[in-house]
């Protein structure tokens, strides 16, 4: 019989087992896309996952560890056949769902989430769906992996010892208790700043290896939590209408017919390299050069002067992850999600890395945080880059900020790594030094107290560290061929406080710059009202590529652009076009604020653009 005050640890270690006991039955079942895989890849699936399986493993434990801290002071408790039943039941449930999950990959090409929630309502559809699954097959399956659970739990586990008579019941329970405490760490997937998520195992540019590394259970358990947050509101028309009054803005979103305008180069060589520069929290209110305060940025003023600036431009969201979809895939955001945090999701959209890895481009992600945030990670990872740099890539010293790397070491990095980057390329960095709680690591150049004042500071400690940056590309030979694209990832409530819903809030910067420009381009002010999910199109088609497969994006340099632009903020969107703004609220259905001038088709529209987007979003 084995210690009692082990028992919590072995019971922990066994779930891990049968966890990494049902990965291989996942590449074993999955065979052919397995041995494409080399050995290396195939062990990093099972270290890479351990941290999803450790998770899974703390919440299956954390029922029967409090189980011991009741049974320590009710010495009665039936302990041993409560956590044997408990065990017996989860693990059945757990292998269910884990065989399950090997037909539903092969069929769907993901791994289970809750989809097939989403067939409960017509079970002739879903038996129909299971008609071709090898159901005898399965069930040994099934029969094999619970038996070898079973066959582990009494190996790794054993029996129950009970509570030596000389320790005491209040001492069990105080160390049942410590037990259950620890559990919070693998809970949570370490001690780390952000809880664990599907990023966290995704290390390969091979979708199976990602998806193998991907614990069944634990990802189920997570689309639950993220579809119970997914307060999508009822239709707002008919489907019909709705099409129609979108296909006027995005036609390929509805799949309607796409007029490609002509668009007038405004580069000077077909190819040149694409430096994508993605500014933290750049609001036009602190932009002089699209109508915000002055000596803020002179920077970005600089490169407005001599490069193309776009003066009313909308964030779609109002978070770093969002204005990642809305940029780099031209996707518009959800009110109460986003897509970002879906990886099955996220794989099905269009990213700018693509179309130009296919035209020859080498790439390259640059982030001085934890891509980890929000699922960044599984993103990036799957738009084929082929480089990413983040936050455990920077030595500890240049760690000093509660984000990560500070965007001069950023920048530091991005300016060694091009001097042997091969071109063309199309390299992407993402600043963080000018996010909450807004440190930067020089004097503070609006020195008063107030948040407003460390926010100026930290935005032009960025716009410094670029300008630094700037002058030292501009003796580069790259540099003269190369297209800066400059753009915020949303904008912010200071300074001013702006309300949540106000546009004010979600007016961004966007700046075209570089060598690559010609002469007669340079300091072009575009004033149309557009988004941020247009930046890629409008890229794109300067680059004269493919934008078909960005049908929620569109040529902001297009002759006459329909001025429109359309952001979601938390359960609630807005709309912005000459004639005003409007937001509305769908938990009240009530429209918020509305312009003097604003008419009734503005509205339509946005709630047009909501629901089609929304509806986009769920087939996805």
């Amino acid at each position: 019989m084995k210690n009692r005050f082990a028992f919590q640890a072995r019971y922990f270690v066994f779930w891990l087992f049968f966890f990494g006991l049902a990965r291989a039955l996942f590449l074993g079942y999955h065979h052919v896309a397995a041995a494409k895989l080399s050995a290396s890849t195939l062990l990093a699936t099972f270290g890479y996952g351990l941290r999803l399986d450790a998770s899974a493993a703390a919440y299956v434990s954390i029922v029967p560890f409090l189980l011991l801290l009741v049974a320590s002071l009710l010495p009665r408790l039936p302990l041993s056949r409560l956590i044997g039943a408990y065990t017996i039941g989860m693990g059945a449930f757990l292998a269910l769902l884990i065989t399950a999950d090997l037909e539903l990959y092969r069929t769907w090409g993901f791994r289970l989430d809750d989809t097939p929630l989403q067939y409960l309502t017509s079970p002739k559809e879903m038996a129909a769906s299971a008609g071709t699954a090898p159901i005898l097959l399965l069930l040994a399956l099934f029969t094999v992996l619970a038996a070898g659970g079973w066959g582990l739990y009494r190996v790794v586990v054993g029996q129950l010892a009970p509570v030596p008579a000389w320790f005491g019941r209040g001492r069990a329970a105080v160390a049942a208790l410590l037990y259950a405490a620890l559990l919070v760490v693998p809970l949570r997937g370490g001690t780390q700043q952000i809880p664990v998520n599907q990023s966290d195992v995704y290390f390969s540019r091979t979708a199976f290896a990602n998806h193998a590394a991907i614990n069944a259970p634990w990802n189920l358990m997570s689309a639950l939590v993220q579809r119970s947050r997914e307060l999508a509101p009822p239709p707002f028309m008919p489907d019909s209408t709705a099409r129609r009054l979108v296909a006027g803005l995005y036609p390929g979103a509805v799949g309607a017919p796409v007029t490609l305008s002509s668009t007038a180069s405004l580069l000077n060589e077909a190819r040149p390299n694409v430096l994508f520069i993605i500014l933290e929290s750049f609001t036009s209110k602190l932009v002089g050069s699209v109508g915000g305060e002055r000596g803020v940025t002179p920077t970005l003023d600089s490169l407005a002067r001599t490069g193309i600036v776009f003066t009313d431009i909308y964030a779609a969201g109002d978070r770093s992850q969002k204005g990642l979809v809305a940029l780099l895939s031209g996707y518009p955001n959800q009110p109460t999600t986003s897509i970002i945090k879906f990886p099955r999701k996220n794989e099905a959209l269009p990213h700018l890395c693509r179309p130009l890895s296919a035209a020859g481009y080498s790439s390259h992600y640059y982030y001085g945080g934890e891509l980890a945030f929000a699922n960044m990670k599984s993103y990036v990872q799957t738009a084929g880059y082929e480089q990413i740099t983040e936050r455990g890539d920077f030595s500890m010293t240049e760690q000093n900020s509660k984000w990560g790397a500070h965007d001069g070491a950023l920048f530091n990095r991005i300016q060694a790594d091009l001097k042997q980057q091969r071109q063309p390329f199309f390299v992407t960095a993402f600043t963080l030094s000018s996010h909450e709680p807004f440190e930067v690591p020089m004097k503070p150049r609006f020195p008063g107290p107030t948040e407003e004042d460390l926010f100026r500071s930290s935005i032009y400690y960025t716009d410094y560290t670029l300008g630094r940056f700037l002058k030292e590309a501009q003796k580069q030979p790259w540099y003269a061929h190369t297209l800066l694209v400059l753009v915020a990832d949303h904008g912010h409530r200071l300074p001013g406080h702006s309300s949540n819903q106000s546009p004010d809030k979600f007016r961004i910067p966007l700046i075209l710059a570089g060598g690559a420009l010609r002469p007669e381009a340079r300091g072009r002010v575009v004033s149309t009202i557009g988004s941020q999910t247009d930046v890629a199109a409008t890229l794109l088609r300067q680059l004269n590529l493919p934008a078909g497969n960005f049908p929620w994006s569109r040529d902001l340099l297009a002759p006459n652009p329909v001025p429109f632009a359309y952001y979601c903020f938390n359960n609630g969107f807005g709309t912005v076009s000459p004639a005003g703004s409007v937001t509305f609220d769908n938990v009240s259905q009530q429209v918020w604020d509305r312009g003097a001038n604003v008419p009734d088709a503005q509205i339509k529209l946005g709630k047009a653009m909501q629901q089609v987007s929304l509806e986009d979003f769920a087939r996805k």
